[in-house]
């Protein structure tokens, strides 16, 4: 029975989690600085050890209503295509492993072709947290203006 080790983390009132070797870093919320005609998802760019790093805002690309940011929001930093990329979300809890027996794939009707960057579904001790692949969250084209943004 093998184990992963995976981020947990909150949008809303859902739980979600991610392969931890995906985490570049994961750092409190720190002031956006907005880009000029960005994506609707993208809320700006934040300065982190001297590195620019684009921020996603998960909630708007997954369509989740806003909420106010508060002293747990975090913002988690992943490699994509080589780049930093920020994902704002409302808590970062807690890195857990789990067994690969505890995650089933996902149903259909959570996944769908337009939802390749859900890998599957954890059974965590009582619960259920959906797993992602954060750099598949973006599309090709996506991932292009992402990367561009300096």
């Amino acid at each position: 029975m093998a184990e992963m080790q995976y981020v947990v983390f909150r949008l809303s009132k859902e739980k979600y989690c991610i392969d931890i070797s995906f985490v570049a870093g994961i750092t409190e919320f720190k002031e956006i600085t907005a880009v000029p005609e960005a994506p609707y998802f993208i809320d700006g760019i934040i300065n982190l050890r001297g590195d620019i790093i684009p921020i996603v805002n998960l909630k708007k690309r997954f369509n989740i209503e806003q909420t106010e940011k508060t002293a747990d929001t975090r913002i988690i930093v992943v490699k994509v295509a080589g780049k930093d990329v920020g994902f704002i979300v409302d808590e970062a809890s807690q890195v857990i492993r789990i067994s690969t027996e505890d995650i089933e794939e996902a149903p259909e009707i959570i996944k769908g072709k337009d939802r390749e960057y859900i890998s599957g579904v954890a059974k965590i001790a009582g619960e259920i947290a959906i797993v992602l692949d954060l750099e598949r969250v973006l599309n090709e084209e996506e991932k292009n203006v992402v990367l561009a943004i300096e």
